[in-house]
């Protein structure tokens, strides 16, 4: 097995990032050095359960755990403080105490749920993450955000809680509907984006060949080390670390104007990536044509890169979302594919450029 391992070294906690095709069966193995305590809470979501939770509860029991779970229903509108409260209660049931582990099994929805009730639970215990999106394995696994969604907005309650090890398995994908292999998509051509130009410029080859399993893997890696390099120095998200947001700001305003659940993150993303390149053209900011490279990208990974939605329309959302800082909106440009920059805006010169750009953005009248 071609195993790559990096690390999110933190005041908070270390984290140990394995990724590797057949890196699940290693689950309790890895496990192990992460607790003293023997007794593990795996959650997981019904989808998601009924294709990977024996494995993994097979891999913990054969390492001394003993190991009881729990799957919650699939989605975003999981996300939520009553079935935040719920996990608390099965792991006071479980009797799970401050030495023993939380198993994230599954999508970004249950990572970031199971982490939050793993920081909080007992003001913390240990979680090892499993993701089994690639928008999970490539993001939201790795650095430590955690949270649930409340009313006005997505991910606004929350706590940083590095996971001990995360456990990346590309062969896991396989069972991905090809819908959530394209939402993962959207965050992974966000690196090459913001990142790492020669990784854009592979992503597009690897478009027309998208079941090369062992170049996915390489991808994989290759954002996870991005993600970990960002992480590191800038663990609490006050500096280079929001860069990540890139396409983020008007993701998730359509995100929330929508009603989560009814589009996918990484489609909101894409429709938010292609905006913001769109914007930065508008300003002088992105050189002319890059917004016409991402989007061809985008739809040939089948993510959609029009919207019928006005500036008015996600505005009062984009205002509520946590990157405003003070009176301002932080948005996320690019000067070139490869290199972001954070940008601050005053609302009311962020809407007006807005409304021109987004009046570009309709399409054939499939658009979100």
């Amino acid at each position: 097995m071609n195993t790559f391992e990096t690390h999110v070294v933190s005041p908070r906690g270390n984290s140990r990032i394995v990724v590797g095709n057949g890196a699940l069966a290693r689950l309790g193995e890895l496990a192990a050095t992460a607790v003293k305590g023997r007794r593990v809470c795996v959650v997981t979501d019904a989808n998601v359960g009924n294709l990977h939770l024996e494995p993994a509860l097979a891999s913990l029991r054969a390492a001394g755990f003993a190991a009881e779970s729990v799957a919650l229903p699939a989605g975003e509108k999981t996300k939520s403080v009553e079935w935040l409260v719920t996990l608390w209660n099965t792991f006071n049931g479980y009797g799970l105490t401050r030495s023993d582990l939380v198993v994230a099994l599954g999508g970004g929805v249950v990572g970031d749920l199971a982490g939050f009730a793993s920081a909080t639970y007992l003001r913390g215990c240990a979680i090892v993450q499993v993701p089994t999106s690639l928008l999970a394995q490539v993001d939201s696994s790795v650095g430590g955000k955690t949270g649930i969604d409340l009313p006005f907005g997505k991910n606004l309650a929350g706590a940083f809680h590095q996971p001990a090890v995360v456990v990346v398995d590309p062969l896991v994908l396989k069972t991905l509907p090809p819908p959530r292999f394209a939402e993962g998509m959207a965050e992974v051509v966000k690196y090459g984006c913001i990142a790492d130009a020669g990784l854009f410029a592979d992503l597009e080859a690897f478009a027309g060949n998208p079941g090369d399993a062992e170049a996915l893997r390489a991808i994989i890696q290759r954002c996870v080390q991005i993600k970990a390099d960002v992480v590191n120095r800038d663990e609490l998200d006050t500096g280079e670390r929001m860069l990540l947001n890139f396409g983020h700001t008007v993701g998730h305003a359509i995100e929330k104007v929508m009603g989560y659940g009814y589009i996918s993150h990484g489609e909101a993303v894409a429709i938010g990536m292609t905006a913001a390149a769109r914007l930065g053209e508008s300003l002088g900011a992105t050189p002319a044509g890059t917004a016409a490279r991402i989007e061809a990208l985008l739809k040939r990974f089948a993510l959609p890169t029009t919207t019928a939605f006005t500036a008015a329309d996600i505005f009062e959302a984009m205002l509520a979302d946590k990157k405003k800082l003070g009176k301002q909106i932080h948005f996320i440009l690019l000067e070139e594919i490869g290199r972001a920059v954070r940008r601050p805006f005053d609302p009311d010169a962020l809407r007006q450029a807005l409304d021109g750009v987004l009046a570009g953005m309709t399409g054939d009248g499939t658009e979100v």
